[in-house]
């Protein structure tokens, strides 16, 4: 294996997948090379957010990238979440929140399934058992909301891993 291969154990992932990182190689600069579509996707992250708790936003963000395996947008949210006023602790448990649910309240258990179950959505769907728990603790426009949080997070971590993005590089 090279210093530019990454020997990975995902469940998500077949056994033993053999990740390829940028090797020296350059990417595009996505935000410079597609600026309308970079320019939609920020407008869908900021419409999708409006009217959520702030705190909840990053969960969800958090979630999402650790299923996808995204340093980069990882390292963005849980210094986001830390300035919104989220402890630590939670932030850890994040990844194992099936495990630690009294970390988190009926409604956060709730929007990180949903968060697993969108995001892994080719492993089984969205079950309605997950759905039906997600509606019953959020409105409807709540929830639509959720949704395309869930669905723009997914985009940001697509982006960020086929361009190679660095963990703490966030040019925001």
């Amino acid at each position: 294996m090279t210093s530019t291969e990454i020997k990975t154990n995902d469940r998500a992932a077949s056994p033993a997948t053999t990740v390829r990182r940028n090797g020296g190689g350059r990417r595009i600069d996505f935000a410079k090379s597609a600026p309308k579509v970079f320019r939609a996707v920020i407008g869908l992250d900021a419409a999708a957010r409006a009217g959520l708790d702030p705190t909840l936003v990053e969960l969800v963000q958090i979630r999402a990238s650790h299923l996808n395996r995204c340093a980069y947008c990882l390292h963005m949210h849980t210094t986001d979440a830390r300035k919104a006023g989220e402890s630590e602790e939670r932030m850890h448990m994040v990844a194992v929140w099936q495990e630690a649910e009294h970390f988190f309240a009926d409604r956060e258990r709730a929007a990180l399934a949903l968060t697993d179950a969108v995001t892994r959505i080719g492993v089984a769907g969205v079950p309605d058992k997950v759905y039906d728990r997600a509606a019953a603790h959020f409105e409807e426009e709540e929830l639509a909301h959720l949704l395309a949080l869930i669905l723009t997070i997914n985009t940001w971590n697509r982006i960020a891993l086929s361009t190679a993005k660095r963990a703490g590089t966030d040019e925001r």
